[in-house]
């Protein structure tokens, strides 16, 4: 006997969405630390308030590249399943 939950089995497609999810997750823990500690050390010359800043501004640069990323899979997820136009339909 087996049960079915009914939902359909995870696709390839899920798996690259949850793929991209865990990069984008890391990477948003990482690269604000990481700038924070190199600029305050190489750049600022100790300066911990632009160091900040600068932590600061990579946080928001991964934010934003996550968004453009996901509205560029949904613009590619609608135009795959949209039917090609016909001239009956011009």
């Amino acid at each position: 006997m087996s049960v079915s939950s009914g939902t359909p089995p995870q696709t390839f497609e899920q798996g690259g969405v949850l793929l991209k999810l865990v990069i984008f997750s890391l990477s948003l823990g990482i690269v604000p630390i990481a700038s924070y500690f190199a600029s305050e050390k190489y750049i600022w010359g100790g300066n911990s308030t632009f160091a900040a800043i600068t932590a600061i501004v990579a946080a928001n640069i991964v934010l934003v590249a996550y968004i453009i990323s996901s509205l560029r899979d949904d613009q590619a997820e609608r135009e795959a399943g949209k039917p090609p136009e016909s001239r009956k339909d011009r």
